[in-house]
């Protein structure tokens, strides 16, 4: 069975765990299970308790707890857990490049995946996981308890990227399979035909669907830093491949790759969706906080 600590070093686990801090306070609770339920006129049902972290309401605290261990937790209530997350992690075959001394975007992605899994169930939220290359390969439907997170784990475990891409053909797919509405996480290097992909994201919308993309690319392909007669082989078609002078290559490739971010970042823009790029050779757990928190200053 795997566990957490098969995806995040002590380390790493701390700064996810430290983002607790700064999710709760994202808003429309992002990221957090830790806000006002929207639902009014409900039961309360206590959950758990929780220790208490800097920006908790005083009022919150159960004094009955800090008298017999003289330390502070506050209490938390079934309906405040109320935000549905599902995270679509690509396992297309691009997704296996990995530049030198880098990871692979596709374990970048899987172990960002664990984290946001870890942290959000830890919040109460419910997390679901979505694999897929041209077409679907798991659906695992969200769930807030504990043990789900054993269930996300083991499933990121065996993830190997491969195949190609279809991420218009995949999300049009999934659109009636995730009928209730909440938070989309998409982890890819979003390559392929941006405009079917952006029609696809508007389905998505237009189930009332909020989305969040994390790009994840890695720094060779965003500078192109080949000097030298290269072999290039397709990680998603067996056997082709090609060896070329980079330097012919290397201003059309770069303006192509701006045209294909741009028109990436103005679709997302207008059908109101976060595009974040990640590239593998900054921590995700840096990259992830610096998002948050810029997230939360717009709010």
């Amino acid at each position: 069975m795997s566990h957490v600590s098969d995806f995040l070093t002590p380390a790493e686990l701390q700064k996810v765990a430290n983002l607790q801090v700064v999710a709760r306070l994202v808003v429309e609770g992002f990221f957090s299970g830790l806000h006002k339920s929207p639902h009014k006129g409900f039961s309360v049902e206590f959950a758990q308790h929780r220790q208490y972290v800097q920006g908790d309401e005083i009022r919150r605290l159960d004094w009955k707890v800090f008298g017999k261990t003289d330390r502070y937790y506050v209490r938390e209530y079934e309906e405040e857990t109320n935000l549905r997350a599902t995270l679509l992690l690509d396992l297309s075959g691009s997704m296996s490049y990995a530049g030198a001394g880098c990871a692979s975007k596709a374990d970048y992605a899987i172990r960002l995946a664990a984290a946001l899994a870890y942290l959000m169930l830890q919040q109460r939220d419910s997390v679901g996981l979505v694999t897929f290359d041209t077409k679907i390969r798991r659906y695992i439907p969200p769930r807030s308890s504990v043990p789900h997170l054993r269930v996300l784990l083991d499933e990121l475990q065996t993830a190997k990227p491969g195949g190609e891409t279809a991420l218009g053909g995949v999300f049009h797919d999934l659109v009636p399979r995730i009928q209730r509405r909440g938070l989309l996480i998409v982890l890819s290097d979003c390559f392929g035909d941006s405009k079917e992909l952006l029609k696809a994201l508007a389905h998505f919308r237009h189930a009332r669907h909020e989305i969040l993309i994390f790009q994840i690319l890695d720094r060779d392909e965003l500078e192109f830093p080949f000097t030298h007669w290269t072999r290039f082989e397709s990680l998603e078609t067996a056997g082709a491949h090609r060896m070329i002078d980079p330097a012919q290559f290397r201003a059309a490739y770069l303006d192509n790759l701006k045209k294909f971010q741009d028109e990436l970042t103005q679709g997302c823009h207008r059908h109101h969706i976060d595009l974040v790029q990640m590239v593998t050779d900054q921590p995700y757990a840096e990259a992830l906080a610096q998002y948050l928190t810029r997230r939360m200053a717009r709010g």
